[in-house]
């Protein structure tokens, strides 16, 4: 794991990691790979819901559970995601599951979200839900209300009752709860067959709540389930847009960095990294657009790791979660407010690097600069503020 992905959680808050599990075979789709491997979107399964997890602001790490003979399949579907090391999973997903709670005893989380790998349209504000949750009671799932009539069927095919549906929910994943509390309910449990993990609490005595899931968050177990999941990405996709804004006051110094070129000048801006208000502010535009948070979600100015780092980091991390979530960046639109330093000599320098730094086209970044007339701080040449905005694609 990256320096990056520890940054996930704020000094104070709960450590929360998230666990995936994938080791099992499921075959039942066809072919020679498990299902969690097979392509939909153009990406392996198992990505999808990484990426998700990745992107997360408030996830601090992220680790899959495998199948040992799967190493090379999981790194080709982790490539380039921010994640701890998988660990080998057992003979049923109980052991798997409590196999990877012991390999994250040493990081002493606060809590922990089991999810399923095959369920790959997983949505931040699932998690968001469950997250919420845990701050009342040990345990939280995502589920949604029965609709369906249900009838009970004997071996013969023949309808023997209608069962009431009234208070029955279908259970999904992720499935939160206290680290501790759920690593000792599936010690207790080891040799059960439980159907989920919210069973393995329950069995323990522990308390578990029911938060609202989404129809979307599906497990693909059969041909027809990846077909349907396959025509989600044949349409034009879903276009988001993000803002960013954000302000430094001037210090001591010779020079500014501004949309990662350096300026020299007669002061310096103040900042926990190289004080760049202009790629700041497009991170959080894009952070935005992916309903990532911000940059001190990921990079904490409480942590010393980022003391004086260039803010090209920060953007790159960026736009590795669009990439992880099988977007691409459309547009980004930068404006610089300050009275000086003058921004139009270095604009085509400025919207140059940004393009580099995310491997875009330059013609997808516009870079603009204005003054406040002399009205305000920046007119006063306290601070230097910019304002951005990044135009997102991502998979329906």
């Amino acid at each position: 794991m990256t320096a990056d992905r520890q940054a996930g959680a704020r000094r104070g808050e709960p450590k929360r990691v998230a666990l995936v599990v994938a080791a099992g075979r499921g075959y039942r789709l066809g072919g020679e790979l498990p299902k969690q491997y097979l392509t939909l979107g153009g990406r392996p399964i198992l990505r999808h819901c990484l990426a998700v997890f990745a992107a997360h602001p408030d996830i601090a790490a992220v680790r899959a559970v495998i199948h040992p003979d799967d190493q090379p399949l999981y790194d080709q579907a982790a490539r380039g995601l921010d994640l701890l090391d998988p660990v080998p999973g057992g003979a049923e997903r109980q052991d798997s599951v409590r196999l990877g709670l012991e390999s994250l005893a040493d990081l002493a989380p606060d809590q922990v979200l089991i999810h399923d790998a095959a369920r790959p349209f997983l949505t931040p504000d699932v998690v968001d839900r469950v997250i919420a949750a845990l701050d009342e009671q040990p345990g939280a799932i995502p589920a949604v209300a029965q609709a369906d009539t249900l009838k009970r069927v004997g071996a013969d095919g023949l309808i023997t009752g209608t069962v009431d549906r009234s208070g029955l929910w279908r259970a999904q994943t992720p499935q939160g709860f206290r680290f501790p509390d759920l690593l000792a309910a599936h010690r207790a449990a080891a040799g059960q067959t439980l159907t989920d993990d919210a069973a393995v609490l329950e069995a323990a005595g522990g308390a578990v709540r029911i938060v609202p899931g989404a129809e979307r968050n599906v497990k693909i177990t059969t041909v027809e389930d990846l077909r349907r999941a396959e025509r989600r990405f044949q349409g034009p996709g879903e276009v988001r847009v993000g803002s960013g804004f954000d302000v430094h006051a001037v210090g001591p110094g010779d020079h500014v960095t501004l949309g990662g070129i350096r300026i020299p000048y007669e002061h310096g801006l103040v900042g926990h990294s190289d004080a760049d208000v202009g790629l700041h502010a497009v991170t959080d535009a894009i952070y935005g657009a992916i309903a990532a948070g911000d940059i001190g979600r990921h990079f904490p100015p409480t942590d010393e790791r980022w003391k004086g780092a260039p803010s090209d980091v920060f953007l790159r991390h960026a736009g590795a979660l669009v990439e992880a979530l099988g977007g691409r960046i459309l547009h980004l639109d930068l404006t610089l407010i300050c009275e000086r330093p003058k921004v139009g000599p270095r604009r085509a320098a400025i919207t140059s690097r940004i393009a580099e730094i995310l491997g875009l086209d330059g013609g997808r970044v516009a870079v603009k600069a204005t003054t406040t007339e002399q009205l305000g701080f920046t007119g006063r040449g306290e601070g230097i503020a910019a304002q951005a905005t990044a135009t997102v694609s991502l998979p329906g």
